[in-house]
């Protein structure tokens, strides 16, 4: 007869999470999701952000099925009720600030807490992407799951390619942002960012928006981002950020899509070795290409 043996996890709210037995019906935020499905975890139900809607943000599920794992709504319309309904025995958030569940209503987080571990791992400004990746690991292998060997020398080999294209001749400079209109965009604060700051770590010279208000973005026209002159931009494709195709009637846009390169950027990428190779081969091939001009 197998015995269950007692589980517990620390989170990066200084909380511990405690069960009987090694949990196995994981709801999940859908990044948090994503990173766990790298893993070899399966949730059996995700959950959205108050940018979300009734429907997934798709770009922000990485490798995890369209189907078979129903999703639960997202912000205020999270009913606590409705994931406590699907029978979890542990749910999986982020925090970007130490201290609030993302994705979570406050009390719907305390309604959960009352009844089920919560575990919120941290991946806002001051985190490095590796220990972001490192304490997803850490979950996933007290779950008993792992990443497979290949994701290692797969992310090896991208940031191996990423520090010879930014080291290789000229240096292209590297701006990230997400458009939030035919008037405005918001540019990203590299420092808030873990995969930006490793972007800067491996050689690429990413811009630094002007000083002023916002601890991730600075908000700013399209004509200011045309005189910044990026040679690539990293613009957000999560379904919250205005899409190209809204942005055309702009002549400032036009001019930054004319004179620099676009790359694809998830700011809540999935937290995994298999994921961040991926954007960063991407990266490389994009600083290559510009670097050529």
């Amino acid at each position: 007869m197998q015995r269950s043996t007692p589980w517990e996890f620390s989170d990066d709210r200084g909380r511990l999470a405690v069960a009987g037995e090694r949990p196995s019906r994981i709801i999940a935020y859908i990044q948090a999701g994503a990173t766990l499905w790298d893993h070899g975890v399966r949730p059996v139900g995700l959950f959205g952000s108050q940018h979300d809607g009734a429907v997934p943000d798709r770009t922000k599920s990485g490798e995890l099925p369209r189907e078979g794992i129903p999703y639960l709504g997202a912000g205020a319309a999270l009913h606590p009720d409705t994931v406590l309904g699907a029978a979890p025995d542990l749910v999986v958030a982020v925090t970007y600030d130490g201290e609030a569940v993302y994705g979570l209503t406050a009390k719907t987080a305390r309604e959960l807490e009352a009844h089920v571990p919560v575990v919120a791992l941290g991946v806002g400004p001051g985190r490095g992407l590796a220990v972001v990746r490192e304490r997803f690991a850490a979950l996933a292998g007290s779950l008993g799951a792992g990443e497979p060997a290949s994701a290692a020398v797969a992310l090896d080999d991208a940031e191996d390619a990423l520090r010879t294209a930014a080291g290789d001749g000229r240096r292209p400079r590297v701006l990230a942002l997400s458009a939030a209109g035919p008037e405005q965009a918001y540019l990203a604060r590299p420092g808030a960012w873990p995969d930006l700051r490793t972007l800067r770590e491996h050689g690429v010279e990413l811009l630094e928006p002007a000083a002023g208000p916002g601890a991730n973005w600075a908000t700013a026209t399209w004509a200011d981002v045309a005189a910044l002159a990026p040679d690539i931009v990293l613009s957000d494709v999560r379904a919250n950020a205005a899409p190209p195709q809204a942005l055309r009637g702009g002549a400032h846009w036009r001019a930054v899509a004319a004179s620099a390169r676009l790359v694809g950027w998830n700011p809540e990428a999935p937290c995994s070795r298999r994921a961040h190779a991926r954007f960063f081969h991407e990266v490389a091939a994009a600083v290559r290409g510009a670097a050529g001009r």
